[in-house]
């Protein structure tokens, strides 16, 4: 028990640490009123709860009167302002905005009392309320605490999902805007993600220092080609610029590499992913060849260009009597599998640039934040919910590996002419 309660003392100490940090000069008043003893630490976090228990009346309010039309006064019960109120949780009063509602015939008997709000006045519900709130202000995923908070007063789960539609969407519109011009984006990874049903074009950035950037999402395959040039053109509309060299990491889909050749032009290395190209190769080969062709792979991948390139060709050689579907993808964009290579990097940077299995941290923080969305309705609700789980996840993800070598892939775009970034293959 001793140890949990350290656990979590301990996380709720990092969060405030890196809202101080994030905030500095503006929290500089309320940093100095804590240090001086005049308020403990955890009566911050329940005022950052407030915000979650102020959204819990609003949507006990629309279960009564329906969601507030301005300038429109609903039949029966309307809304009627707002006025102060206090939830009382484990000793402590926690002042909130509660709106007011009122029946149409007036009279002292017209307000309406918000049913959340009544119930949050019971001793059981607030300590549990407390609860839930703590575990959400130090782990940052309100969007699971508010579902739990909201069983616990009444609310229905309709309720909670419509209102998080709506935060969803404007997440999304916040997503879709953010620009790109002050962040000098050396690497940009291309791949999709499965969710339920739907597939989703995912396009990650990565700068100068190491740091990943979710760059924008479509919904749809790499294999449209209208998909990915639409994806590439917001890009540029958002301010990464084709002007600078980037390194492109993409699958092996033709769209893909049509979409950035149309778009960011032709003077742009492409790696195409080792791991997608293992995979193909693979599906043409019986079990007791797989094994042996792998091994073939991956010492050729830690080879230079040339000799690496030589091993697979004469390997595809090897298989064109037998398979030779195998032995066609084996030699199909060949070169571009060993463009990293060709640059000169580090063994470390080849790791991870030859493949997009990068995306595979920032997929998995935003499988965990949708692990308990058992149903996708449609396209717009994969949309909603990939944007706000890969927008609340980005400050958790890691830098890339090697990335104190990335001052080499600066120094090789700059060494090369506009036309040739690569050497020559011999």
């Amino acid at each position: 028990m001793k140890k949990r309660i350290q656990k979590e003392q301990q996380k709720n100490k990092k969060a405030i640490q890196e809202i101080l940090e994030k905030n500095g000069e503006e929290l500089q008043p309320l940093l100095q009123i804590v240090n001086a003893g005049r308020i403990m630490v955890n009566e911050l976090i329940h005022s950052a709860g407030q915000a979650l228990v102020e959204s819990l009346l609003q949507i006990s309010a629309e279960e009564l009167a329906g969601k507030k039309q301005r300038g429109k006064r609903g039949e029966g019960i309307y809304w009627h302002g707002q006025q102060a109120g206090v939830i009382h949780l484990q000793e402590r009063k926690i002042p909130v905005t509660r709106p007011r509602l009122r029946k149409k015939e007036g009279g002292r008997r017209a307000e309406v009392e918000i049913p959340a709000y009544r119930k949050m006045q019971s001793t059981d519900v607030g300590q549990h309320m407390l609860a839930s709130m703590l575990r959400g202000v130090s782990t940052r995923k309100y969007e699971e605490v508010l579902p739990q908070m909201a069983e616990s007063v009444g609310i229905s789960k309709s309720s909670v999902s419509r209102n998080a539609g709506r935060i969803g969407e404007k997440r999304l519109r916040e997503f879709a805007e953010r620009r790109w011009e002050e962040i000098p984006i050396l690497v940009i990874y291309i791949d999709g993600v499965r969710v339920g049903d739907y597939q989703v074009l995912v396009a990650l950035g990565v700068d100068k220092t190491g740091v990943k950037h979710v760059l924008g999402l479509r919904e749809g395959t790499t294999e449209n080609a209208e998909l990915v040039k639409d994806l590439l053109a917001d890009l540029v509309e958002r301010g990464v610029s084709p002007a600078s060299p980037k390194l492109f990491v993409i699958d092996g889909a033709k769209a893909l590499r049509k979409g950035i050749h149309q778009v960011f032009g032709a003077k742009h290395p492409v790696q195409r992913c080792r791991l997608h190209k293992e995979r193909n190769v693979m599906g043409y080969l019986p079990k007791e060849e797989q094994r042996r062709t792998g091994w073939i792979l991956k010492a050729a991948w830690k080879c230079e260009a040339v000799k690496g390139m030589a091993k697979i060709r004469e390997h595809a050689d090897w298989l064109e009597k037998k398979y030779p579907s195998a032995a066609a993808s084996l030699r199909e964009g060949l070169e571009e599998m060993f463009t990293v290579k060709r640059l000169h990097l580090s063994p470390g940077l080849c790791r991870s640039l030859g493949t997009t299995n990068i995306i595979e941290n920032p997929n998995s923080l935003m499988r965990r934040r949708t692990r308990n969305v058992t149903r996708w309705k449609d396209g717009k609700m994969v949309m909603r919910w990939m944007a706000v789980a890969f927008m609340d996840s980005e400050e958790h993800y890691h830098r890339i590996g090697g990335y104190k070598d990335l001052w080499m892939l600066e120094a090789a775009f700059q060494a090369y002419s506009e036309n040739a970034i690569l050497d020559q293959v011999a």
